[in-house]
């Protein structure tokens, strides 16, 4: 397989964490959607990152539909929990993490790509707003209290997708946007995800424009 896409991406870096987990092997291109539209366009017309190309050749997009797959090969190691009762909650996790994420892009498309004069300023504070509400929960979730932690749990040093999808989410924002996203306003995201970060698949995928390392190699 071949995850192509950069790794400042966090569609991306999700992907590349997640494969190294599940344990399945796999090439890295970084090509830019920008920098590199052309050369991508030759990959995937669509000029979409991430995409995952099949061993086959088929080119698979969207983060989520390329870890079902995943979660297929790999099988019966998988990255979410088999009770239905954890699966549905660590769902909940991944998509307020999802949602945090989208609206962080949003927040940086919108100052990296619009010019300033066409930047609309009721959008951006409601983007922002959901961004934050978003954020909140995933804080809350990592109360000590809270039935969601044993899901995040860093002690075995091995993350459920819940778990690295948000942490993720947390580095790409507070990398992006670190007056928004940062250990004042989130303490509780901010300590998980600087550990989070440490871990050996998410030091090998660091946010960034690097190349993951071919296995073996």
């Amino acid at each position: 397989m071949q995850l192509i896409g950069m790794l400042d991406s966090p569609y991306v870096r999700r992907v590349a964490i997640s494969l190294q987990l599940l344990q399945l092997p796999f090439e890295h291109r970084s090509v830019s959607v920008f920098r590199g539209f052309e050369q991508f366009r030759q990959i995937n017309p669509v000029v979409k990152a991430p995409t995952l190309l099949c061993d086959d050749g088929t080119p698979l997009m969207d983060s989520t539909l390329m870890l079902e797959y995943a979660e297929a090969l790999a099988a019966p190691r998988s990255l979410m929990p088999a009770a239905l009762p954890e699966r549905q909650q660590a769902l909940h996790l991944i998509g307020l993490a999802l949602a945090a994420t989208e609206k962080s892009v949003q927040i940086v498309y919108e100052h990296g790509i619009r010019p300033a004069e066409k930047v609309h300023a009721p959008w951006l504070e409601r983007v922002t707003g959901q961004m934050h509400s978003a954020f909140g929960l995933l804080e809350a979730a990592l109360a000590p209290q809270s039935p969601q932690a044993p899901l995040l749990s860093l002690a075995s040093g091995e993350l459920q997708q819940a778990g690295i999808t948000l942490a993720v989410a947390v580095h790409f924002a507070q990398q992006m946007q670190p007056e928004q996203i940062n250990a004042v306003r989130y303490p509780r995201l901010s300590a998980w995800s600087a550990q989070a970060e440490q871990l050996p698949a998410f030091r090998a995928a660091a946010h960034g424009e690097g190349v993951y390392p071919v296995q073996g190699a």
